[in-house]
């Protein structure tokens, strides 16, 4: 019966998807991009063959894939005979990294019903799975298990409230049992697993480590925001949404007689019309990237909005501050692109408790949480005016980073111990 009711409600929720399609460009995106996806899968990846071997990884959104960057790069080092796979969920993923140079094959995952899943597993026919982090698909999981292909979930991370925990947990429970390896961020996930009976499970960290120290590494100069920094200190605001500029903008009004002082304000998403509006509220000079020409004098600017997606992560070597948006939506985006630059972070005090770094780094004093504009003048006034305190908080928040390093080559010990047997 409750398989019956989990096959419904993916039906139910592709339908829904459907009837919003001409109302929203994402559930749009989610329609267009798996119509014929059978047919473009047989064109791309050719009929079954044995000889072709495929690694299959699978991740939810952007955040995943970044996520599971490290692991994918690292696959095709050691075994340049695979094929590499990736599949996404939503389009916020696909969209943006559907021309990866790192992958031979980028697709949609075509709803996890019983007959989509049959004709993915034909087709694809994947010698070696990984899911990332919260990806957990009962049909496609139990078909991989029926044809003894082994699945690794990596970066998985587990609350006790979840479903798979809870006494009448036992349907969810044999979704976790599907997998051949589990690898876990925390000692939580791993006595939580341990405690309903999972057995191959590694404590092994979160492969975003590995990933923003690539980012470090590959850093990209970007020379509009180094003119634009000139000799002044940088605010960067990654991820906005409009619930954080609402308590921002405030704030930076606050600091217009500051002139060693200006702010970097990369939006979550780039609408045109709501960064229209936050250039009328905020009274400081400001200035689109878009709109910068060689003749431009950025200095005259306190304030350069991002209106393009894709440098957010190279931004943040010009900032010695970073506030990072989300958290008073449904969740604090990633931080730790801001930390491993070393610099004190702020994010708002609502949604980030689920995020193991965010509470990490407040507890260490590397990062601060502010619900007001108010609060937000009072950290930075407090860093400003102590700066052992703020060369502190930049260096556990860089220290934070380098300690957590080395979750990728967990995971490769575990792929190799699968692939070797």
């Amino acid at each position: 019966m409750l398989n019956l009711l989990y096959n419904f409600s993916i039906h139910s929720y592709s339908l829904i998807i459907k009837l919003l399609a001409p109302f929203s460009s994402k559930a749009e995106f989610w329609v267009e991009g798996r119509k014929d996806i059978f047919s473009k899968l047989k064109l791309t990846i050719g009929e079954p063959n044995k000889s072709q071997k495929i690694a299959w990884f699978h991740c939810a959104s952007l955040g995943e894939f970044e996520q599971g960057r490290p692991v994918i790069e690292a696959f095709r080092a050691k075994y340049p005979a695979y094929k590499i796979l990736v599949t996404f969920f939503s389009p916020s993923g696909y969209e943006v990294r559907k021309n990866y140079s790192g992958a031979d094959f980028i697709f949609y995952l075509p709803a996890d019903t019983p007959n989509n899943v049959s004709q993915f597993i034909q087709i694809v026919q994947p010698k070696i799975v990984f899911f990332i982090k919260y990806e957990f698909w009962r049909n496609y999981l139990t078909e991989l298990k029926k044809h003894q292909i082994p699945v690794i979930s990596f970066s998985a991370i587990f609350r006790p409230n979840q479903l798979f925990f809870k006494p009448y947990g036992g349907f969810y429970r044999k979704v976790l049992q599907q997998f051949d390896h589990i690898l876990v961020q925390n000692e939580v996930s791993y006595h939580l697993l341990e405690n309903i009976g999972i057995q191959n499970i590694t404590l092994a960290g979160d492969t975003r480590f590995d990933r923003v120290k690539q980012i470090v590494d590959a850093k990209k100069e970007i020379q509009i925001a180094k003119d634009f920094k000139a000799n002044r200190q940088i605010l960067m605001i990654g991820s906005a949404w409009q619930a954080d500029m609402e308590v921002l903008i405030s704030f930076i009004n606050s600091l217009l007689d500051l002139p060693n002082i200006a702010f970097v304000i990369a939006p979550h998403e780039i609408h045109r019309i709501e960064i229209n509006t936050w250039q009328k509220q905020i009274h400081p000079k400001s200035i689109c990237f878009s709109e910068v020409k060689p003749s431009t004098q950025l200095t005259d600017y306190q304030i350069l909005i991002i209106d393009n997606i894709g440098m957010l992560s190279s931004l943040y070597q010009y900032a010695e501050y970073a506030y990072i948006g989300g958290s008073f939506g449904k969740g604090l985006h990633n931080i730790l692109e801001a930390a491993t630059f070393g610099m004190p972070i702020v994010f708002g005090n609502k949604a980030y408790q689920k995020f193991q770094e965010a509470t990490d780094l407040v507890r260490l004093e590397g990062a601060f949480t502010v619900g007001s504009s108010e609060d937000m003048m009072e950290v930075f006034l407090e860093l400003e005016e102590n700066p052992d305190k703020k060369l502190k908080a930049a260096n556990t928040c860089k220290n934070y980073v380098l300690e957590n390093i080395g979750a990728t080559e967990k995971v490769m010990t575990v792929v190799a111990s699968i692939l070797n047997n």
